[in-house]
């Protein structure tokens, strides 16, 4: 019965609304300031649709005498030849040659997709799909990146490749807006090496929240990026108060926002459920838990989920990796118990932020979260891109070995949907 203590009372439902629509609301005014820099919502979304069109990408790689444009050419061909691994065949090769997959249940309703950070370069894209084809290997069904958007805007068109990869492939990605914290604008912060492993303490400080919003429509309009990460309170509300204006943006929620435990897990769900549009949808794609979780925390999530309606919309991103330096204690190994979740817990990503602990023993150079704030300039003048490569193609392996374990056990994984025919 105490229970009905915690219904909302209409009324504040009311006077939320009313302060959301006051035409004096200074916050939703400076808001829709920076969206009619871009045009009306209907203007937005056009550019955005015409900028990721694949055979514009392509136009503007041709245009800028991309050295990207043949590998995606290559790519491609690679696909639509059939060069990468079909499903079934991945199966058996896991089973054995001689596995009779016919009625076989792999609990589809609940496939795990497979998630690979971060995706710095395009040309490591190109590598990972050759070492797929070499090795009959899945292709991740889901990138992120935390590359700079400025560098990679102004590196001879890597930005377009790798949004015209994503759709040549089929997978889905995030990329990481430059307006953070980590630039500067909070001035208690040394570098990224001071708010390393203290999730929550990165920030968009005073009037940054609106620089965010600035950034993500300047690229959306320009080259369809429709999917960010997302680290703050504040960009987080910018989000569902943008996608209720109408523009067809998504973010995902970064670890570092600190979603621990169930009570936070249900602030962020309630939002996204109390600002969805009419027909349900929200901006808010996906959002990794806090490394510390477990698997009771993600079952409670499911539920949260599943009771607000949003079970197939939000994916409960989580790291089953992570890089051998400056983020976690080692080691971080969190396979087994995604195969214990998996199969009740459905709309699951598996992320691989780095290689599994035996996979990185004895490399001269382990995986390091600090290397995705590095200049792409410093990196090459210290000789160290081929070490960073391999580190990405480290990671490439682990999201194969979750696979195979999925498989092992009767579960099932999602990738690349354009590459691996069934």
């Amino acid at each position: 019965m105490f229970k009905e203590q915690f219904n909302i009372d209409a009324s504040r439902v009311k006077e939320i609304n009313q302060f959301l629509a006051d035409p004096n609301n200074r916050l939703v005014n400076e808001l829709v300031k920076v969206v009619n820099k871009y045009g009306t919502v209907d203007e937005i979304n056009a550019a955005a649709g015409e900028a990721k069109q694949l055979s514009n990408l392509i136009q503007r790689l041709d245009n800028l005498d991309s050295p990207y444009l043949k590998d995606l050419h290559w790519l491609i061909e690679a696909r639509d030849k059939g060069e990468f691994v079909a499903i079934s065949d991945f199966y058996r090769h896991v089973l054995g040659e001689e596995a009779d997959l016919t009625g076989r249940s792999f609990h589809e309703g609940n496939a795990v997709t497979l998630e690979i950070s971060a995706l710095q370069y395009f040309p490591w894209l190109i590598s990972e799909a050759k070492q797929a084809i070499k090795n009959q290997d899945v292709m991740p069904g889901r990138y992120i990146r935390v590359r700079k958007m400025k560098e990679q805007e102004n590196d001879q068109g890597d930005i377009l490749a790798v949004a015209a990869a994503m759709q040549i492939v089929g997978a889905s990605y995030v990329e990481s807006l430059d307006t953070k914290g980590t630039d500067g604008s909070n001035i208690h912060l040394g570098g990224p090496e001071t708010i390393t492993g203290y999730f929550g303490g990165i920030g968009q400080p005073n009037d940054y929240a609106l620089m965010w919003v600035d950034e993500l429509l300047y690229y959306y309009t320009r080259y369809g990026i429709d999917e960010v990460l997302n680290i703050n309170a504040g960009t987080v509300l910018l989000g569902y108060l943008l996608y209720k204006l109408g523009v067809d943006i998504k973010f995902k929620i970064s670890v570092f926002m600190g979603n621990d435990n169930p009570y936070a897990v249900l602030w962020t769900l309630l939002m996204a459920r109390m600002l969805s549009r009419e027909d349900g949808t929200t901006p808010l794609a996906g959002f990794n838990l806090s490394n510390s979780v477990n698997n009771k925390t993600l079952d409670l999530t499911s539920a949260v989920r599943h009771q607000l309606g949003l079970g197939n919309k939000v994916r409960i991103e989580h790291h089953i990796t992570e890089t051998k330096k400056s983020i976690v204690r080692q080691p971080y190994d969190r396979l087994d118990e995604l195969i214990e979740i998996a199969g009740s817990v459905p709309n699951i990503s598996a992320k691989h932020e780095g290689g599994y602990p035996d996979m990185e023993e004895g490399l001269d150079h382990p995986s390091d979260i600090l290397d995705y704030f590095r200049d792409k300039d410093e990196i090459v003048s210290s000789g160290e891109m081929e070490a960073l490569e391999k580190n990405y193609l480290i990671k490439h392996e682990a999201v194969n070995r979750t696979a195979r374990k999925l498989v092992e056990n009767g579960l099932s994984f999602i990738g690349a949907r354009n590459l691996h025919r069934r």
